[in-house]
C-alpha cells in the first residue's frame, strides 16, 4: 500500500460526515443498475490493471445486468480521496482499502458494516481465511470490508546474481543480509545489493513496523496512546536506514522510488540482488523477469532477539473490499462484492497479481501450489503480525512514513541521520497524534 500525507484531525471531522450520500448509480427503477468502482494500483500501472479487470467487469455485468465503472487509483492518492470521500459524499459505491487502514476507517462510520447478514450474502464468514479476516476493523466490531486480496512480505533475490556472487542460499538473519548485500554490490557496474523504495511512505511505514517488532517495539499502549519514539522504535528506523546510509548496500537514488514498478524491475534487470515486497511473482512474469532467476524466502530475523522482540517477518498484509454506508445501490454493491470474492475471480486475479486469495475454496487452484506461494502462506500464517488495531493506525503510517523518507532523501544528499534524529522525528508524530491531527 502507498498513500500521501494524511488530512489533520483523522477521524473526529469525518464521522459526522457518514450520512452524506455517496455512490454515482442511477437509482431510477427503469435504468440499469450502475456502480462506481475504485480499484487500488496491484499491477505494474494503472493501465495494466485496467487491463486485468475491465474484461471482469464486463463478465460481471453479463451475468448480473449491472454496470460497473472502474477508476484505477495511485497509492498515493487512495486515503486521500477516501477520506475526502467521508466528508463530501461524492465517492464511488465499492472501493478496494489497504487492510491496515481498517480501523482507521471503521471510525468513520461511513462504511457499511459486514454483520453476520451482509457476510452471509456474499458466501459466509467461515470462507475467510483467518488473518486475512483479522485484519478488516477493531476487534469486537462488525468488518468494515472483507478481504480481496491476501498478502505477506518476503525477501525476493536474483538467484543468478547470488549464484555468481557465490552465496548458495538467501540470507536467514540481518546480519547475513548486510553481509550478503556487501558482496553483491558493485556500485560501477551499476549493481546493488538491495533495492528500497525509500521514497513510498507507506513502504516505509510497513518496514518500520516489521523491524519494530522485532525489535520489541509497541507503537501504541493497551489504552490507545502513541509511543512510536520508544527505544525500540528508533533502533528499528535506524536499521533500515542504515542499508542506505551505513551498511552502503543500497543505490542512493532509491531515496526518490515512489513505485513498486522501480524496484521490480531493478531485481529483473540485475541492478538489484534483493527487493523486500508483498506477493508479487504475477509483476515479476509481466515485466518479463526469467522466472527461473526468481527466489524468495521470509524477510530474515536478528541473528539474536532484542529484548522482547518477536518473530515477526511480515504483518498481516493485503487488500479490502468495502461498500460506502450511503450507496444508492447497496444490493447491487453485495452482488458484487460477492462476484470479487468467489472462487473462480479469487483464482484468476491472485494468479494474475501474485497476491494470495482469502478464500479457502480458491487454494485447489495449482497455481497456488508453487514453491513461493507456499512461503508466503507460511509467513502469513506463522510469523504475521496485524499493524495496531486502532483509530489512528494511518497516521502512524503517514506521519512514520513521512519522516523516514525525509531521513532517506538526507542520506542521500549527504546529510547524516542519527539517532537523536530519528528520535526527534518520532517525538513530533507522536504529538500530533495525541493530539488528533
Amino acid at each position: 500500500m502507498r498513500i500521501g500525507k494524511i488530512a489533520p484531525a483523522l477521524v473526529l471531522a469525518l464521522a459526522a460526515a457518514a450520512t452524506t450520500a455517496c455512490g454515482g448509480g442511477d437509482t431510477s427503477s427503469s435504468a440499469p443498475k450502475e456502480l462506481v468502482y475504485w480499484a487500488s494500483n496491484q499491477g505494474t500501472s494503472l493501465d495494466n490493471d485496467k487491463a486485468v479487470l475491465q474484461p471482469e467487469l464486463d463478465k460481471f455485468e453479463k451475468a448480473s445486468g449491472i454496470k460497473v465503472k472502474l477508476e484505477v487509483v495511485p497509492w498515493t492518492d487512495l486515503l486521500n480521496r477516501i477520506l475526502a470521500a467521508t466528508t463530501s459524499g461524492k465517492g464511488p459505491d465499492v472501493l478496494n482499502i489497504g487492510n491496515t487502514w481498517s480501523a482507521s476507517l471503521q471510525a468513520t462510520g461511513a462504511f457499511l458494516p459486514f454483520d453476520d447478514a451482509a457476510l452471509e450474502k456474499i458466501g459466509g464468514k467461515t470462507r475467510f481465511l483467518g488473518p486475512s479476516l483479522a485484519a478488516t476493523g477493531a476487534a469486537g466490531q462488525p468488518p468494515v470490508g472483507v478481504p480481496l486480496y491476501g498478502q505477506a512480505y518476503g525477501l525476493y533475490y536474483n538467484k543468478k546474481l547470488f549464484s555468481e556472487a557465490g552465496i548458495a542460499k538467501p540470507p536467514a538473519t540481518w546480519e547475513e543480509l548486510v553481509e550478503d548485500g556487501k558482496k553483491l554490490t558493485k556500485p560501477d557496474k551499476g549493481q546493488w545489493g538491495l533495492s528500497l523504495q525509500a521514497g513510498q511512505v507507506t513502504e516505509n511505514s510497513h518496514h518500520a513496523a516489521i523491524l519494530g517488532a522485532q525489535q520489541g517495539a509497541r507503537f501504541f499502549s493497551a489504552e490507545g496512546k502513541p509511543q512510536l519514539a520508544s527505544d525500540p522504535s528508533v533502533a528499528a528506523v535506524r536499521q533500515f536506514v542504515d542499508l542506505m546510509q551505513k551498511d552502503k548496500i543500497v543505490n542512493p537514488s532509491n531515496a526518490e522510488y515512489a513505485d513498486t514498478a522501480k524496484s521490480l524491475k531493478d531485481l529483473s534487470d540485475g541492478k538489484a540482488a534483493m527487493f523486500m515486497n508483498q506477493a508479487s511473482a504475477g509483476s515479476f512474469k509481466s515485466i518479463g523477469m526469467n522466472m527461473a532467476d526468481l527466489g524468495v524466502a521470509p524477510i530474515p530475523l536478528p541473528a539474536a532477539a532484542p529484548p522482547n522482540g518477536r518473530k515477526v517477518t511480515s504483518f498481516v498484509a493485503g487488500i479490502n473490499m468495502s461498500v460506502f454506508k450511503n450507496t444508492k445501490n447497496p444490493d447491487a454493491a453485495l452482488d458484487f462484492v460477492k462476484f470479487m470474492v468467489s472462487a473462480p475471480e479469487q483464482a484468476l486475479l491472485n494468479k494474475t497479481y501474485g497476491s494470495l486469495p482469502t478464500v479457502q475454496d480458491a487454494y485447489s487452484d495449482a497455481a497456488f501450489q508453487t514453491e513461493d506461494v507456499k512461503v508466503f502462506q507460511s509467513v502469513l500464517a506463522n510469523s504475521a503480525e496485524p499493524m495496531p488495531q486502532v483509530p489512528q493506525e494511518s497516521q502512524f503510517e503517514t506521519l512514520i512514513g513521512t519522516a523516514m523518507k525525509a531521513m532517506f532523501a538526507d542520506v542521500a544528499a549527504g546529510k547524516p541521520v542519527d539517532d537523536a534524529k530519528i528520535r526527534d522525528q518520532l517525538n513530533q508524530a507522536d504529538q500530533q497524534i495525541a493530539a488528533g491531527g
